[in-house]
């Protein structure tokens, strides 16, 4: 397969249509965490930091600030890249966060993967945390001198063989 050549028209998280927001509204009448981080965190999600990574050439990709905030659910509920994707699919929270409509049949499992990529190939691979952190810490959700946590997520371990 050649390169596919995607562009980005900055647009960010598009609005929630109508018929989405009912039926959001009614399944989860306390919302979600899906749908408080699309209504709390919308500025977080904007398209315009990532610029430098997409192009103008091309036919016009999913909104990095979509997929944005597909990568934090992801996150947040521990999810693989196959996962996030049925999720977008299936999950009527998910489609009131990401602005779809109800019959949206979502995106192909790789769109993650190359999202991913893009913004580490232009050293833009903390943009995202960055404005997130900003936006909690505005928010007065985190602060400094607090507990802090450490994964192992860099730590290369050999599995025995089986």
């Amino acid at each position: 397969m050649g390169v596919v050549w995607v562009s980005m028209r900055p647009q960010g998280l598009p609005e929630v249509p109508a018929q989405t927001a009912a039926v959001a509204r009614a399944a989860f009448p306390q919302g979600s965490v899906a749908m408080r981080a699309r209504d709390r965190l919308t500025e977080v999600f904007a398209d315009e930091p990532f610029s430098d990574a997409f192009g103008v050439r091309g036919p016009p990709g999913l909104s990095p600030g979509v997929l944005g905030l597909v990568t934090v659910l992801q996150f947040a509920e521990n999810l693989t890249d196959r996962q996030a994707a049925a999720m977008a699919v299936r999950a009527i929270d998910w489609k009131y966060a990401m602005g779809m409509e109800l019959t949206d049949i979502g995106f192909d499992i790789s769109v993650l993967s190359r999202f991913r990529a893009r913004p580490a190939e232009h050293g833009m691979e903390r943009v995202l945390f960055d404005r997130l952190l900003e936006h909690c810490k505005a928010e007065g959700l985190v602060a400094a001198g607090g507990k802090q946590r450490t994964d192992s997520t860099h730590v290369i371990s050999r599995t025995p063989p089986m």
